[in-house]
Formats: C-alpha cells, sequence, structure tokens
C-alpha cells in the first residue's frame, strides 16, 4: 500500500504539470461579441426592392434580427422583407418573409465574419412610394 501512495505522491506533480497549461486555456472566458444596431432607411418603389449590407465583425458570428420598424404613409402595406449575404454586388436572401407588415423581424445567425445584408421588396402591393425604416442588430 505504501508502493502505490509513494506512486501516486510522486506522479501526482507531473501529470498536473504537463496538463495546467491547456486546462487553463481551455477554462479562459470567451469574449462576447460587441452588439451594433444599424437603422437603414429609404423609399420602396412600385415593383422596386432596395438592399442594404452590413459587417459581421466577430469571428465567432452570432444573433442577427432584422425589424421592420415603419412603412409610411400606410402601415399596413404588405412588402418583402428578407436577411441574406452580400456577394459585393447583390443581396442573395436566405431567410425571407413575402408578406412582411410592420413590426415584422427575421432572426438569423451568422457563423463567422463576413457581409451580410437586409432586402425590402415590392411583392405587387404598392400602390404609391413607401417610406420605410429597418433596424438590424447584429455583432
Amino acid at each position: 500500500m505504501r508502493r502505490v501512495t509513494l506512486a501516486c505522491t510522486l506522479l501526482l506533480p507531473l501529470v498536473t504539470a504537463g496538463c495546467g497549461g491547456d486546462i487553463q486555456n481551455l477554462l479562459a472566458p470567451t469574449p462576447d461579441p460587441v452588439i451594433v444596431t444599424e437603422t437603414f432607411t429609404g423609399t420602396l418603389t412600385r415593383n422596386g426592392a432596395t438592399s442594404h449590407s452590413f459587417p459581421i465583425n466577430f469571428s465567432s458570428g452570432g444573433d442577427v434580427t432584422a425589424v421592420l420598424k415603419t412603412v409610411t404613409p400606410d402601415d399596413t402595406t404588405v412588402v418583402g422583407f428578407s436577411l441574406g449575404t452580400y456577394n459585393g454586388t447583390a443581396c442573395q436572401s436566405v431567410i425571407a418573409n413575402d408578406r412582411a407588415t410592420v413590426l415584422a423581424s427575421l432572426l438569423g445567425r451568422a457563423t463567422s465574419t463576413g457581409t451580410l445584408c437586409v432586402r425590402i421588396y415590392d411583392v405587387g402591393t404598392l400602390v404609391e412610394p413607401q417610406d420605410y425604416e429597418i433596424e438590424v442588430t447584429h455583432p
């Protein structure tokens, strides 16, 4: 029994010394992303569409929320509203609501850095131009 105790006493410092740094790195807290809120405004015309791009600067990505805050002068207007990826030229929709009204929201998750976009478009319901405001929250 004494040999087992002696062997454990001698091996314990070697085992903990070999793993100490790795365990501390695994337990180190991951920094939280800085959350940014951006507001985009414009005028949507009949048969028109507008895209607004925004960067994801946190390497691990995070939640992205887009809310259609206002449409005026007719706040009951139905429009298309989407969230997607921006390639430098166009907004490729990933999540879309083709029947969005004021306070409609889209929730997505970015998995890394990059450029995303939010898009508003006429789905054939506009009779006159509508001003809009979109709020996007992202890392």
